[in-house]
């Protein structure tokens, strides 16, 4: 059995109300893309390109913008609503098709994130929650976010991270948006690693070393830089002018840097690249790598990224006990998969 651990979709309820939003530029771009890719909404074509690979399930998640994206908080709020009600059902009605489910959880309005996180772990069975890299522009390592870092650690449950920009982030200052995609293309990465990052160094995983993140895209840039992150920010003040040192004071981390990046939990999601899966691995470590294909985004609409991934894991000289624990050991043990554990 595969379990694939990153998997987007639009269930028929929540992309009606999406399609009936006045949204802003950013979420009508989406509202296009995701019009041509039926496998979000349509599961009979998911599930057409789904049996290509067997016994094989996905872990499912409301596909971007994020809900903070679509509104107001009381927007954000209803979108989370609909979306982990819907998803509950999709699980519910296909548990040969789906293990279960991530839930959209309403970061503008950090309490009302808490509630919603209670309410889909303990009345719906979430597995966790999808949450995205900054909320409107603002860092995740906010104070106002204390109290949802501190729940989701005593539930004990995983908290999927997706990157968040669009073309109005520029790639200079000096100008006004982002060319030729670069935003997506090595924005989306850097967002990722600043996320992780702040995460880090404000001392969160120190605080609650029970938060269990899973990190998008292989852990982004961290174990490809993990010189800079490692020997590098082993001498963290050693670059900061005197004017900015308010930055580092009280720094409140025990250990080295790295040893907390090391803490997080990654996807294979690396679109066909074996050379990046493979450091990946060998920076984080079998035990912290989760089989997620980043469906149905691809080329083919669907199943693209699901079979390069498998094929990536299968070539880059894992042991067969490594395999297994990437495709299905893993997820089955941190989001409390018994069944197939």
């Amino acid at each position: 059995m595969k379990i694939d651990a990153f998997c987007h979709i639009m269930p028929r309820p929540y992309y009606d109300r999406f399609f009936r939003l006045d949204t802003g530029p950013h979420a009508a771009n989406l509202r296009e893309r995701v019009s041509h890719i039926p496998c979000l909404v349509d599961m009979g074509v998911r599930f057409a390109q789904m049996d290509e690979f067997g016994d094989y399930r996905q872990v499912i998640n409301i596909c971007a913008p994020p809900v903070e994206d679509l509104g107001d908080t009381a927007v954000s709020k209803e979108m989370a609503r609909l979306g982990n009600e819907s998803l509950a059902a999709l699980v519910r009605d296909h548990p040969d098709r789906f293990a279960g489910f991530m839930a959209s959880v309403p970061m503008d309005d950090p309490e009302a994130a808490v509630a919603e996180l209670d309410y889909a772990v303990a009345s719906l069975g979430a597995l966790g929650a999808q949450i995205y890299t900054h909320v409107h522009g603002s860092p995740m390592d906010d104070e106002r976010f204390e109290p949802f870092w501190a729940r989701a650690a005593a539930l004990g449950v995983m908290l999927q991270v997706h990157p968040c920009r669009d073309a109005g982030w520029a790639d200079y200052p000096a100008e006004t948006r982002s060319r030729y995609e670069i935003w997506w293309t090595f924005g989306w990465e850097y967002d990722l690693s600043a996320f992780m990052a702040r995460i880090v160094f404000s001392g969160v995983l120190e605080r609650y070393p029970e938060l269990k993140f899973l990190i998008h895209h292989g852990g982004s840039m961290v174990p490809h830089f993990s010189g800079r992150v490692g020997p590098g920010w082993d001498q963290l003040g050693a670059r900061t002018p005197p004017g900015q040192r308010a930055d580092i004071e009280g720094y409140p981390l025990a250990r080295r840097p790295i040893e907390y990046f090391r803490q997080m939990y990654v996807d294979t999601a690396m679109f066909g690249a074996a050379h990046a899966l493979r450091c990946s691995v060998a920076f984080y470590g079998a035990d912290h790598v989760l089989f997620g294909s980043d469906s149905p985004f691809d080329p083919e609409r669907g199943p693209g990224y699901i079979r390069s991934t498998i094929r990536n894991v299968r070539e880059i000289g894992l042991s067969q006990a490594d395999q297994d624990a990437i495709f299905r050991g893993n997820a089955a043990r941190l989001l409390g998969l018994a069944a197939w554990a």
